[in-house]
């Protein structure tokens, strides 16, 4: 693993991959329908762009390469459509949330892919808690060096990210008291959390991964579960911190911001080394309260997540506008201030429902776009 090849992009373009729930029509829990359900939609024209993960209660769609967040929107109903027809037909419904609320991972089986079988026979029962669900946010770059320029540019906003799209309070039964309970899982595995601080450039990513190679620690780019890390083969940057949103509108007002935030962090000075010193400390309030935590500003001071999210919302407005998207932000600006994240939502469920089977049903309703608003 000497030279890494970057292929360029255009930059400032967006994809998105969204990880879904296949559930049970009759309890709710996940349903390990997804093999029958790539085979039922195999000559389906849209069939490249759905693929499995890891467990056969997942599936996973992929967006084309989009210039604005508008033509995403267009093509995740597309695809949402796709799916949840396709999983009636094997008695499964879709639903969007970064965990299923009750499920057991003892009862999730890997799906056969000898990718995931070796995923599986190296991380033991680790694999079956990966049983959780992100949304994946790629910004095209033009090269190596722009895309460790963006990850740092990006560290400090992590935290915004991960509170806006927080939508898994609940884990194996329980109200976990976090709005994001998803990045536990993934915290087992060795490679988790961010890009190291003396990466600077592209040079000294090949190093690093380099030396991981050299010693063993690594095989393949895909064992790196950074939080944003770079994706050489497609040219972009890959944000990775946001538990899947219930509805695909959610998830494209989501992307939107982030392609304004990356568009903004651009034309920024590199943060400071206290944005990596506060990090684990932003990044686990965020996901325990979400928009309410306490947040450490670049200059040390310490402020409401969600006060500091608005100022930030006031100056990405510009480049959401140069790229058309601007009713996106201020739509998912003005629903964060009345009804809350997903987590919210899905806390005000359980009340109104009385059980977790309730809160996904509606769960399911929303994400096929039968329930729109649904409590809110």
């Amino acid at each position: 693993m000497g030279q890494i090849a970057f292929l360029s992009s255009s930059p400032g373009t967006l994809g998105v991959e969204l990880e879904l729930q296949l559930i049970h029509p009759d309890t709710f829990d996940l349903t390990p329908a997804a093999p029958a359900l790539l085979d039922a939609l195999r000559a389906h024209p849209l069939s490249g762009s759905i693929k499995p993960e890891i467990t056969r209660a997942m599936v996973e769609i992929n967006s084309a390469v989009h210039d604005d967040p508008g033509a995403l929107l267009t093509e995740l109903r597309q695809l949402r459509d796709t799916v949840c027809k396709g999983a009636a037909t094997v008695r499964a419904r879709v639903a969007g949330g970064g965990a299923h609320p009750f499920m057991r991972w003892q009862d999730r089986r890997i799906f056969s892919s000898p990718r995931f079988q070796r995923v599986a026979g190296r991380f033991g029962y680790l694999a079956s808690k990966f049983t959780v669900f992100g949304q994946h946010i790629h910004l095209g770059v033009s090269c190596g060096d722009e895309a460790v320029a963006m990850i740092r540019r990006l560290t400090p906003y992590v935290p915004h990210l991960v509170a806006i799209a927080a939508s898994s309070p609940y884990h194996e039964g329980v109200d976990t008291q976090f709005a994001s309970s998803r990045p536990h899982a993934l915290h087992g595995f060795p490679l988790a959390g961010h890009m190291p601080y003396e990466i600077a450039d592209w040079y000294g990513f090949e190093a690093h991964m380099m030396r991981m190679r050299a010693h063993g620690l690594i095989d393949d780019l895909k064992e790196l579960y950074w939080d944003i890390r770079p994706k050489p083969e497609l040219g972009t940057v890959e944000i990775r911190v946001c538990d899947t949103p219930l509805s695909v509108e959610r998830a494209c007002q989501i992307a939107a911001f982030a392609q304004a935030l990356g568009a903004w962090v651009a034309g920024r000075p590199e943060p400071g080394q206290l944005a990596w010193l506060a990090y684990p400390i932003n990044h686990f309030q965020a996901c325990r309260f979400g928009l309410l935590a306490d947040y450490v500003e670049a200059d040390g001071r310490t402020v409401c997540l969600r006060t500091h999210l608005e100022g930030l919302f006031d100056v990405l407005m510009p480049h959401a506008q140069a790229r058309g998207c601007d009713a996106m932000l201020r739509a998912l600006r003005a629903s964060l201030a009345s009804q809350g994240n997903d987590a919210r939502w899905l806390r005000a469920c359980l009340q109104h429902t009385g059980s977790l089977p309730g809160v996904v049903a509606r769960a399911a309703d929303v994400f096929q776009g039968d329930l729109r608003e649904g409590l809110r």
